[in-house]
């Protein structure tokens, strides 16, 4: 990987989710390095690694509701880290909770449930790459 190339970490525990998403981020630009962790613990070893290359994510897409470490832990330790917490985090999110979304405007993140159907789930991600990776 290279330090100039863009790089948008997921964290979903979803299989199927994660592959559009790197599909899709892959259609806006080729370049964008795509990596997937299925995990918040997974995905904050991976942000350490990151932090010794210094090549940092444009943007982490975190889901919520995930095994070992889920999105709630994962944002709080993202924010803890002065190394980690500027970077923007969107929970995308099957979740429509109220008490979900203002937990996620509490610690700096946006808050954005899945659309159900493939072409709102492919245009909300386009945006989301678009407007924090390009």
């Amino acid at each position: 990987m290279n330090t100039t190339d863009k790089l948008l970490l997921c964290v979903e525990d979803d299989h199927d989710d994660s592959l559009w998403i790197g599909e899709i981020s892959a259609e806006v630009d080729p370049k964008i390095v795509f990596v997937a962790k299925p995990n918040g613990r997974d995905a904050l070893l991976f942000l350490d690694h990151q932090k010794e290359q210094n090549h940092l994510p444009c943007l982490i897409l975190l889901d919520l509701n995930m095994p070992l470490m889920d999105g709630k832990e994962t944002l709080l330790a993202i924010k803890k880290d002065p190394e980690l917490r500027e970077i923007p985090v969107v929970v995308f999110t099957t979740s429509s909770s109220k008490k979900d979304e203002l937990f996620c405007e509490k610690h700096g993140a946006e808050m954005i449930t899945k659309p159900q159907s493939f072409p709102g789930f492919k245009r909300t991600i386009k945006h989301l790459v678009l407007s924090r990776c390009i």
